[in-house]
């Protein structure tokens, strides 16, 4: 009998403390099952990451992308061809969700979540280079290399992209963005 009232509290109740309860529980789940199961099944401490820049977001179509940015990977001995058979070779934009699989291999051309030492939030971006186990990447939009992008060891990767799900991350953004304005 008990059960049954909390079951209707919860799912029929239209009380703000049943919403409040919901969405607790909601959040609950999703923190404490949800992303700790996607993470062991992906083998990644970050199997779903919202993009938070605009570093990886190709313009127009991809002949415009390689017109604006492709001198900077024919210096690195990256031809047009190359970079077309890439995965997420037209790139993804800010609010994308992108999933995230641990892995031994990382190559060039592959996308990968990966931390810096001092910084909060991790970055995604391509490798362009890679000598024995250090890596460097760059965001495809940007015009150059950040600093700490030049030297990425393995331990700092938290796995590369397997796939996109557009916009969805937006939920994530603008959480964050309200809560940073508040604590301000």
């Amino acid at each position: 009998m008990n059960l049954k009232k909390i079951w209707h509290f919860l799912w029929q109740s239209d009380s703000a403390l049943s919403w409040i309860i919901d969405l607790i529980l909601a959040l609950a789940i999703i923190k404490f099952i949800f992303f700790p199961l996607i993470g062991l099944i992906l083998s990644s401490s970050l199997p779903l990451v919202a993009v938070e820049s605009t570093s990886m977001i190709h313009e127009g179509n991809f002949d415009y992308f390689w017109d604006t940015h492709g001198d900077f990977y024919k210096q690195m001995n990256i031809t047009k061809e190359t970079f077309s058979e890439w995965k997420f070779k037209n790139g993804f934009n800010k609010g994308d969700v992108m999933a995230i699989q641990g892995s031994d291999d990382y190559n060039v051309g592959d996308v990968i979540v990966f931390r810096v030492i001092n910084q909060a939030t991790p970055i995604i971006h391509r490798i362009i280079k890679k000598e024995n186990e250090v890596y460097s990447t760059k965001g495809d939009h940007n015009q150059y290399q950040l600093s700490y992008e030049t030297s990425i060891l393995k331990e700092q990767i938290v796995g590369k992209a397997i796939g996109r799900f557009p916009a969805i991350g937006w939920l994530k953004l603008v959480f964050t963005d309200a809560f940073k304005s508040i604590i301000k």
